[in-house]
């Protein structure tokens, strides 16, 4: 009677398959598709319970759906749920079950099969008594699998409600619904790792919201300027991005600095310093351009913003105004390098200038036949037949003396740079020779040759007042003051653009003039006297001061306090010339200028 009715069995079996696959694929989440596959079990092919064990991250199973058909006294499958089993323990019970196709089918008499771990439930139902009947204990297990073929989990079924073991026909559809199964549950899982991703990855986005949030306020509103440079591209260096505060600093609109680069807005003379920063990503303090005209002390500290995949992506600058601190800072240097009272350099910014000009290296000694004598200390000195050789050392110590064209301030040509302190870019200061190649007086201008060449020089004019003094005990050291004050000045006037005029103490003051010849020394010194002798009127009453002067030259192998003496020299012997009032030591004036 099973065969004449197994037609109609199998196509109501169909009908109820497809509803349940149907709802398998309805599920959305995965535990709504563990309970739609063990209420297909129970509902759609014909046993009165069921369970799925689904396989953990750690490989475990555990009970995450059952289904009975009425609820038993003794609490049912249900007890079950949430129960763990070791994946070792599953592995052996599905080992020893006997292999109906894909389903595993483990007699009550095989029990022992049956691991203490694993979640088991035995119904209350008759015994058999037929070899066909269903026992109790019986157990049909249908493993799924995913498309790689790995375990996703264990559909148990239980209690046929024909009471006998299942027929092919319900083993066959109980394999396909536990493929079907397998698949859905494999879609669940892939939906909830989505979601759990998409879960994920809005936190992420929030996060990144926030923080873009925060950084934009921090940019936006910091009390500093702020600046966003590209590093690629076509737009390298150019701001991409300014805050308020730059804009405020520089007195430029947004608008403006967006089509700038910091290579555009540097001061010329801090360019290669701005490169070296932007490249090694560090600090450095420059001058900016404003709006007006002027330029804004900074402080730049750039900072590489990298992304992990892609590397550096842009530059993030912070620029403080330091033009107060730099102001200071540079008045404190004015104050150490000038003198207080008349605003010149003082003595040790006067020593200062004359080291950067002076070297310890060549020398001129003389001037023949249109060729000048250098003396080069031993560790420079060229091979013997480098140059034209001269025999005599004149008591130049561990020198070599060499002769050649003239050129620069005295230099051979064809010297290489690179030779020591002095050579390269330096240009030698060199006195200029007092009478020309045929023994005529010396004069200018020289048009070319030796001649020109040893034409120009450093001079060094030494200034001392006569009758300060006097003005000091008279009418007191406020109106002694204002003298030196006026004296500066006029001093001031007289002298070429570039020179230096500084006061080394007391009433006397030093010029500097480079790049001058004899007779133009001759015509300085005669205007600075012009310029002081004439009275000034100091708290209403006419004052005069006289001056005497000595001209002396600087050149590269003289001491700084070789220079100052002998101009100082030729000072005193003018002075001791004119009849004027001398002072008492030189030592006293030493002291003095010391001081």
């Amino acid at each position: 009677m099973e065969a004449e009715s197994e037609p109609y069995v199998r196509l109501a079996t169909l009908r109820t398959l497809h509803r349940v696959v149907a709802d398998l694929n309805a599920a959305r989440s995965l535990a709504g598709t563990l309970q739609a596959v063990v209420e297909g079990a129970v509902h759609g092919l014909g046993f009165d319970a069921a369970a799925v064990s689904l396989v953990r991250p750690d490989g475990d199973l555990v009970v995450a759906a059952v289904w009975e058909l009425e609820e038993s006294p003794m609490g049912g499958p249900s007890v079950l749920l949430g129960q763990v089993g070791s994946r070792e323990s599953w592995d052996r019970l599905l080992g020893v079950s006997d292999h109906w196709g894909t389903l595993r089918f483990l007699p009550y008499d095989r029990g022992w099969a049956v691991a203490s771990d694993i979640p088991r439930w035995i119904g209350d139902g008759p015994l058999p008594v037929y070899a066909n009947d269903w026992h109790p204990a019986d157990g049909l297990l249908a493993p799924m699998y995913s498309a790689g073929g790995d375990l996703l989990g264990v559909l148990s079924v239980d209690r046929p409600r024909s009471g006998k073991r299942p027929g092919a026909w319900t083993r066959e559809a109980l394999e396909m619904f536990s493929l079907q199964a397998s698949i859905a549950i494999g879609n669940a899982r892939l939906r909830a790792e989505m979601q759990r991703a998409l879960a994920r990855l809005e936190k992420e986005q929030q996060a990144l919201r926030a923080s873009e949030e925060s950084f934009r306020q921090a940019f936006e509103y910091a009390p500093s300027g702020m600046a966003i440079t590209e590093l690629h591209g076509v737009g390298r260096g150019q701001l991409t991005r300014v805050n308020d505060a730059l804009c405020r600093l520089l007195g430029r609109p947004r608008a403006v600095l967006r089509q700038q680069s910091f290579a555009d807005l540097v001061h010329p003379e801090d360019r290669a310093l701005l490169e070296r920063t932007s490249a090694e990503s560090g600090r450095a303090e420059l001058r900016l351009s404003r709006r007006d005209g002027g330029y804004q002390w900074v402080c730049l500290r750039n900072s590489i913003v990298a992304d992990a995949a892609e590397g550096p992506s842009f530059l993030l600058t912070h620029v403080e105004d330091i033009e107060d601190r730099k102001r200071h800072e540079f008045q404190l240097a004015h104050r150490a390098s000038h003198d207080a009272l008349t605003g010149l350099p003082n003595g040790a910014e006067l020593k200062a200038r004359l080291a950067r000009r002076l070297c310890a290296q060549p020398q001129p000694v003389g001037a023949t036949g249109g060729q000048v004598e250098v003396a080069y200390p031993q560790p420079y000195g060229y091979p013997v037949d480098s140059y034209s050789a001269h025999a005599a050392h004149d008591g130049l110590e561990g020198a070599d003396r060499y002769a050649g064209p003239a050129h620069g301030y005295g230099l051979p040509e064809g010297l290489p740079g690179g030779l020591g302190p002095g050579f390269g870019e330096h240009v030698h200061a060199v006195v200029p020779a007092e009478y020309g190649p045929g023994g005529e007086a010396w004069s200018a201008p020289f048009r070319s040759g030796a001649a020109a060449a040893v034409d120009k020089g450093l001079a060094v004019l030494f200034c001392d007042l006569d009758g300060f003094k006097s003005i000091n005990d008279r009418f007191g050291h406020n109106a002694g003051d204002a003298v030196l004050v006026e004296v500066a000045r006029r001093l001031s006037q007289a002298v070429r653009d570039g020179d230096t005029v500084a006061r080394l103490g007391g009433d006397e003051f030093v010029v500097l003039a480079d790049g001058i010849g004899r007779e133009e020394a001759k015509d300085l010194a005669h205007r600075l006297r012009g310029a002081i002798i004439p009275p000034m009127r100091i708290d209403g009453r006419a004052m005069r001061v006289g001056v005497s002067l000595g001209v002396g030259w600087a050149g590269c192998g003289m001491s700084i306090e070789e220079v100052l003496q002998t101009a100082d020299e030729r000072m005193y012997d003018e002075k001791r010339a004119r009849g004027g009032a001398v002072r008492g030591a030189r030592g006293e004036r030493s002291h003095r200028r010391a001081g």
